[in-house]
């Protein structure tokens, strides 16, 4: 217990030192400086093409920067469990929804006796207890981002990136997305989301980056930002005046 609580300390902040990424010869993201700390939920926000998805795929490891550093505070981070992501489209295993959890906490070393019983009662906090049982693949797509998020959750991660969770949902699905992120982040989880969604960012957010054209014009508290923001392309995004929004 010791060392869990010594990783939980130490893991954050992420600091983004001068970030730059490089495709096809142009700047995707350039000079990106940012410090995420724990316990507030951060929503990098920003229209379509911005920049968001890259960016926190490179702060989750899955892509290097072309320039710059990615800096955890905590030696373990890229160890299976300590910090997830969740795609706005689900990657799941041709397996029951139970096996998907399962799975992954096998991959965290989470011993066979007590992988069944945390990942049944995930599901049944993300009220897929009754389908346990049956593909992943064939459930409805908010059972498929409610799926993803247990099976996240079942590792209890430290940070849970979360790109777009809600952007390909019916309003009644994305609820229950949105309850269940919501309730990962009271039971202790640091939460950084990608959205282009001002209403959830609103909801949501303690503390917005606003990313375009691969930069970071904005870093706030999400009450400043919402109330009175100091980029007039901020701004223009806020009165949703950019074309590209």
């Amino acid at each position: 217990m010791a060392d869990v609580v010594a990783q939980r300390r130490t893991l954050l902040p992420l600091v983004l030192d001068r970030v730059g990424f490089d495709a096809g010869g142009r700047a995707i993201l350039a000079g990106i400086d940012a410090r995420i700390e724990a316990a507030v939920r951060t929503v990098i926000l920003g229209p379509n093409g911005s920049g968001k998805s890259l960016l926190m795929r490179i702060c989750h490891g899955l892509l290097a920067p072309t320039r710059g550093a990615v800096r955890w505070s905590g030696p373990d981070a890229r160890r299976p469990g300590v910090q997830a992501m969740v795609f706005q489209r689900p990657v799941l295993l041709r397996r029951s929804a139970l096996a998907n959890v399962s799975y992954a906490l096998k991959l965290a070393g989470i011993g066979r006796a007590a992988r069944e019983t945390r990942a049944r009662a995930v599901l049944d906090r993300v009220g897929l207890a009754a389908v346990a049982a049956r593909t992943a693949r064939v459930l409805s797509g908010g059972e498929q981002q409610r799926l993803a998020l247990a099976r996240a959750w079942a590792l209890e991660p430290q940070v849970l990136f979360l790109d777009e969770p809600t952007a390909s949902l019916d309003p009644s699905a994305a609820r229950e997305v949105e309850a269940i992120i919501q309730a990962i982040h009271c039971a202790g989880t640091k939460i950084v989301m990608t959205t282009h969604n001002l209403g959830l960012a609103k909801r949501f957010a303690d503390e917005i980056l606003f990313l375009i054209d691969g930069r970071i014009e904005e870093a706030a508290p999400a009450d400043r930002f919402f109330r009175q923001p100091r980029s007039a392309k901020a701004g223009a995004f806020l009165q949703e005046e950019l074309p590209w929004s």
